[in-house]
């Protein structure tokens, strides 16, 4: 028995666990001294008789209730020491009832949830002994925040998790771990948008790594961005050009490309250039450093008249060739040369839609611009002059005519009928300046390009009626007669050539059958053979087959140089064009 009533009194050593006030040595005199004082208390109380004494507690019941603390704590650790983690619970639970101020017994419960797997009931004990020991706990609880968010994220519950990892992060600032399972949620829930905002601002606080700028990449394509996307996979190639995440990302977005642009060479193939150009803007999302798809989406462009986008594309197709000069290919020198050539006939187009709106100056400056990229076609010369004729800029109409006269096959009839109208205006307007012999020298010019012209020997003739020259005028006149017997210039001129005759008599005359059969030598010497009618054919065809890769067959899909007026149009000009038509109203006679 007093063993056992000495094992129910408390020790110091389970005091010492619960007491904060005072060392072992200071708890036995404090004991002592109360003792005393309360045998000293109770002897000066006086009793009615027949009652009994009182006893006054004191210390006696913090005492007790400390030592029951005691006993529980300790039974919890035994239990917790067995494993019985549900038992320990209960045991630090009734003990922290009598003893809530102690921290120790928090932490053990919090221990023992933890054990459990009870992370909720774990994080609120240790919370509760970091408002007793503020900022003491707060790794552990950060940890066990950490855990109960794992659990619930592999449960799917993704916001619940979210919140619980933000709640260890608070706890532990600056410790990334918990940082991306933030972003591991918010992925998971489909909140890319606010996935993308955080892994910016690690970017913006960490500095760019090839990691950061892939994990990007990752959140740019689930968002469907896929030109920010590229660029941030190039972006960690240049950081790190061993990165095995980059490159495998890039070969899926040259594939995909690839895949793209097969598809857009067949529909251009059939005339789809609309789908054709949808496609090819696939394409170059997944891969914005090919010089081959620009060139590619700028044919289309303006095939389809959108000149001012074909415009960029086939500056950057350039500008993307010339930077790989180092390591610079058969196909990177074909792109640049073709992507040229593209840009030529590009100007070329805008300045035929100029020029169809009358926007004469405008045009001439495109050409102008063509020009300087390549000198040697033709036509180029040909549609500035014809820009220039329109804008009475008869010299520089001529020199560019001339020009593409030495360039282009002898006897062409698309420059020489130009020639011709442009002879026959300078002619006129030597006749108006009173400049009679150049006025004929003109016109001769104009006949020897376009023979066929009855206004060219009506012009003519009248110029040598005002040099006298009536034997040449009276030639002229039977030409224009044969050419073009209804001219309503027939009868005027005939009364002051060949008065008292009539037309029959003319032609019927020596003079007329000479003339007749030199004018038809002549138009025979200067009638261009059947293969040589090219007035309103291609200059210089370009099949898209070249502008797109040496290895595609696309024979249908060809273009020209277009030119700005055609044999049709140029004949009419012939015919009646304005200055032909004054100069016949002003210098008859």
């Amino acid at each position: 028995m007093a063993t056992a009533a000495k094992s129910n009194e408390p020790t110091v050593e389970n005091l010492s666990l619960f007491l904060t006030t005072a060392s072992g040595e200071k708890q036995d005199e404090a004991m002592r001294k109360s003792t005393v004082k309360q045998k000293s208390v109770n002897d000066q109380i006086s009793l009615e008789p027949g009652r009994k004494h009182l006893r006054r507690p004191g210390l006696q019941g913090s005492l007790i209730i400390q030592s029951r603390a005691a006993e529980l704590f300790e039974s919890g650790k035994e239990a917790a020491g067995k494993s019985n983690y549900e038992k320990a619970v209960i045991y630090f639970s009734k003990a922290i009832s009598l003893q809530p101020n102690q921290t120790q017994l928090h932490v053990s419960q919090a221990e023992a949830y933890l054990q459990l797997c009870d992370f909720q009931s774990a994080a609120a004990c240790y919370n509760r002994a970091e408002l007793l020991e503020p900022t003491a706990f707060r790794t552990r609880l950060s940890f066990i925040y950490y855990l109960q968010g794992q659990c619930l994220f592999d449960q799917g519950f993704y916001q619940v998790a979210l919140e619980t990892f933000g709640k260890a992060a608070e706890m532990k600032p600056g410790c990334r771990a918990y940082e991306v399972r933030r972003l591991a949620c918010l992925t998971a829930a489909g909140h890319h948008v606010d996935s993308l905002k955080l892994v910016n601002e690690w970017m913006l606080s960490d500095g760019h790594t090839s990691d950061l700028y892939i994990l990007r990449a990752r959140l740019h394509k689930l968002l469907n961005k896929t030109l920010l996307c590229y660029e941030d996979i190039k972006s960690a190639l240049a950081l790190n050009p061993t990165c095995p995440n980059a490159g495998v990302m890039l070969l899926q977005s040259h594939e995909v490309s690839e895949q793209a642009r097969q598809k857009a060479v067949d529909r251009a193939l059939t005339g789809q250039l609309p789908e054709a150009l949808c496609l090819t803007n696939i394409a170059l999302e997944y891969c914005q450093q090919n010089a081959w798809l620009y060139l590619f989406r700028g044919i289309l462009h303006r095939r389809l008249k959108d000149f001012i986008a074909a415009i960029e594309d086939l500056i950057q197709a350039a500008e993307l060739s010339e930077e790989k000069e180092e390591i610079r290919g058969q196909s990177e020198a074909f792109v640049q040369e073709e992507a040229h050539f593209q840009l030529v006939l590009t100007f070329n187009d805008l300045a035929i839609q100029c020029f169809s709106r009358r926007l004469f100056a405008e045009a001439t400056l495109l050409l102008n611009k063509a020009i300087e990229v390549e000198k040697g076609q033709a036509g180029l010369y040909l549609n500035r002059g014809d820009c220039f004729f329109k804008q009475a800029e008869w010299w520089f109409a001529l020199a560019d005519y001339r020009q593409a006269e030495e360039m282009m096959q002898p006897d062409d009839p698309t420059v020489r009928l130009r020639l011709a109208v442009l002879h026959n205006t300078l002619g006129f307007l030597h006749f108006q300046d009173g400049l009679f012999r150049e006025s004929a020298d003109m016109f001769s010019l104009a006949i020897q390009y376009n023979p066929t012209a009855s206004q060219y020997y009506e012009n003519r003739s009248k110029a040598y009626r005002k040099l006298l020259n009536f034997e040449c005028a009276r030639q002229d006149f039977i030409c224009m007669l044969i050419l073009e017997p209804t001219n309503e210039e027939v009868s005027p001129m005939l009364m002051h050539l060949f008065p008292g005759y009539s037309v029959s008599d003319v032609l019927s005359t020596p003079e007329g059958q000479a003339v007749r059969v030199q004018l038809m030598d002549t138009i025979q010497a200067c009638s261009p053979s059947p293969n040589q009618q090219r007035v309103n054919e291609s200059l210089q065809k370009m099949t898209l087959t070249n502008a797109l890769s040496p290895s595609e067959e696309l024979s249908e899909a060809g273009k020209e140089l277009k030119l700005c007026v055609n044999q049709e149009e140029m004949q009419m000009l012939v015919k009646s064009s304005v200055q032909v038509k004054e100069t016949v109203s002003i210098i008859s006679p």
